[in-house]
């Protein structure tokens, strides 16, 4: 762990080969393991499990009980609501063909993104393999099995795109395509362009 001021429940559990930025708060029963790298002014709910190796943005919010397993990385500004769980093996087994107890080396692991600023929502599960574009919003209860695209809302098992969202989260009207990119409007904000 660096030496940077942070805060560290007394419950939590955090490897000393993490690596946690300044004016991050890590609440009770947490448990980060080694060489997760979480950046600044994240905040780690309580209960929440952080893989080996889990790279973590800054300024991130990570809900009670929410579980992220090596092999995925969350850029800057990423919420992830309570009890989502991202996987990280496309084939899991506990044994090996021949019946034997499978170890680390046994396992492939298979990464996951989720871009910046993207939100998923409570009790949503995230199939290893998949990315999340900058700005999506996945909704509470969701299974997400397949990419999902810059700005998009998602929802459903398997959760599927009825629409589009600002950077402000809320739905966009009027989505269209103009010069090539989509163009959707946003009552809060304005006019907001898509990639």
């Amino acid at each position: 762990m660096t030496n940077a001021p942070f805060y560290l429940h007394p419950t939590a559990e955090v490897s000393p080969d993490a690596h946690i930025g300044a004016g991050t708060r890590i609440w009770s029963q947490v448990q980060v393991r080694e060489h997760a790298h979480i950046g600044e002014e994240c905040n780690i709910g309580k209960g929440a499990y952080i893989g080996a190796h889990v790279h973590v943005g800054s300024r991130v919010k990570i809900q009670n009980y929410a579980l992220v397993y090596e092999g995925v990385s969350l850029e800057d500004g990423v919420f992830v609501g309570p009890r989502v769980c991202f996987t990280n093996d496309l084939l899991p087994r506990a044994i090996t063909p021949d019946g034997k107890l499978k170890d680390a080396g046994d396992w492939e692991v298979t990464p996951t993104l989720v871009k910046y600023g993207a939100s998923i929502g409570a009790g949503s599960i995230i199939l290893c393999g998949v990315t999340i574009g900058e700005f999506a919003l996945v909704g509470a209860g969701s299974m997400v099995t397949r990419d999902v695209p810059p700005h998009s809302l998602v929802f459903g098992n398997p959760a599927r795109q009825p629409g589009c969202v600002c950077r402000c989260a809320r739905r966009l009207s009027d989505v269209h395509e103009q010069d090539g990119k989509l163009v959707g409007w946003c009552e809060v904000c304005g006019q907001v362009y898509l990639s």
